[in-house]
């Protein structure tokens, strides 16, 4: 959807060059997802840091002298940075942001003041769920809520918005199964296929399609409607037409959805009325077949 909005809203770019851009768009998720780990990763670790600044001054106190580094050998954390995919991705995107170790101080200051940290570090045994469970913590209840925070993750990643709702989720997964994380395989090969085919065919078939929409616009002036819903029921109508795994409620569901999020107010009824009226046609034409993998089962 954001390669065609690139592709409508700038002339130069030619059709050949969208390709180029979605797989450089599709590497900014796990680009952002890694320098999430990173992030939680050098909270953890400042533990120790923390520990050797202040022991170091010259008129250090006892207390100075004795900060608990309990978190910086967190078994999930070492988990983590042992982690042959992490390490790849680590030395593959090579963070350099010059604000990123004022945010970890932030973050670990403010963890320190907490009860659930103060627990944590009382604890002589290392559980193997209280080990997730303040990384968990850190992330969800410091690192999410502060909007310092979130102004350096939106400043550095262009993408935040539109994979936060993923990321957020999979993050505490990982936290959860850190020897299960792989970043080279994300997004999978088969999203990848899916996207680039569905990119090329929106590109391929934009005249024939926009024209099945103009058929349906009716009292409507297809100059005057958002470009994004457009470009929404444009790959709706490629959905339909030459996909044939993807059921067309279920094309129709996720188009609204994103006409929601990303357009106008009234964009979702918009969309929802004109790709369902486009699928009635096309069914009445006999023009769209859908594998049927119900009835597929059935015979088996």
């Amino acid at each position: 959807m954001q390669v065609l909005y690139q592709v409508e809203s700038t002339e130069t770019i030619a059709d050949v060059d969208a390709i180029k851009i979605l797989v450089s768009r599709l590497d900014q998720t796990p680009r952002l997802f890694t320098y999430l780990i990173y992030f939680l990763t050098e909270v953890a670790r400042y533990a120790e840091k923390d520990a050797n600044l202040k022991a170091s001054r010259h008129l250090a106190t006892a207390e100075n002298k004795n900060i608990n580094t309990k978190l910086a050998g967190n078994t999930v954390l070492w988990s983590i940075l042992e982690n042959q995919s992490y390490r790849q991705a680590l030395s593959a995107y090579k963070f350099g942001f010059d604000s990123t170790n004022d945010m970890v101080r932030e973050v670990y200051e403010a963890l320190v003041t907490t009860e659930k940290y103060k627990e944590y570090i009382q604890q002589k045994s290392r559980d193997p769920k209280n080990e997730k469970d303040i990384l968990c913590f850190i992330f969800s209840d410091i690192f999410l809520p502060s909007e310092n925070c979130m102004l350096h993750i939106e400043e550095n990643f262009t993408n935040w918005d539109d994979d936060a709702e993923i990321l957020v989720p999979l993050m505490n997964a990982v936290l959860q199964k850190p020897a299960a994380l792989s970043l080279q395989n994300m997004p999978d090969a088969e999203k990848k296929i899916f996207a680039k085919e569905l990119l090329q065919t929106v590109i391929n078939k934009r005249d024939y399609i926009t024209e099945l929409i103009k058929a349906r616009l009716r009292n409507w002036d297809p100059e005057r409607i958002a470009v994004l819903d457009m470009i929404l029921m444009k790959m709706g109508v490629c959905e339909f037409l030459y996909f044939p795994t993807i059921p067309p409620k279920v094309t129709i569901n996720e188009y609204i959805d994103l006409a929601k999020d990303y357009s106008t107010e009234q964009s979702g009824h918009f969309v929802n009325g004109i790709l369902d009226g486009i699928h009635k046609d096309l069914v009445a034409e006999n023009k769209i077949l859908k594998t049927d993998f119900k009835s597929k089962k059935a015979r088996l």
